[in-house]
């Protein structure tokens, strides 16, 4: 039996790292896992053209998927990764934002918001969505340094 959404966010503000780590990958099994072995199956086909080099192909899988579950936060999520892979920051950010107004704890998409604003040198928004996926994700060096590099380059 898998643990109820709320106890994984809070454990991942646990100060034992083995707890946060086990509510993380959890968290990601609920999210791929929302739409079943279909959705997640659609996932992994995208995601292996996209390592193959067939981003056209991956993205317009991805597309359809939102099309017919337009709910699938997952499928907005790994769009986004796709279009910040591709350069695309402004339409990683909408991604971003849909994943995020879908499902706010989504502390992959908030990151990839960051990582989004901060490409495009929207850093104080940068630093504002960092500072949103420490909320979620207290310990996440990560984020931290984010925090500190959109900051330096403030001044």
């Amino acid at each position: 039996m898998s643990q109820p959404i709320e106890e994984l966010l809070q454990d991942l503000k646990s100060t034992d790292e083995g707890i946060r780590d086990r509510a993380t990958q959890g968290l990601w099994e609920m999210w791929f896992m929302q739409k079943g072995t279909q959705g997640l199956q659609v996932l992994r086909q995208s995601q292996m053209m996209a390592d193959s080099g067939n981003v056209r192909q991956a993205e317009l899988m991805l597309t359809q998927l939102i099309h017919s579950q337009p709910d699938f936060v997952e499928a907005w999520n790994r769009r986004a990764v796709l279009f910040y892979m591709q350069g695309d920051y402004k339409r990683s950010i909408k991604d971003c934002q849909k994943a995020i107004a879908l499902n706010p704890y989504h502390f992959g998409a908030v990151h990839g918001l960051g990582l989004s604003y901060a490409a495009i040198g929207n850093y104080n928004d940068a630093i504002a969505t960092f500072r949103r996926a420490l909320e979620i994700q207290p310990y996440s060096l990560t984020n931290q340094k984010l925090i500190l590099e959109c900051t330096a380059m403030l001044n």
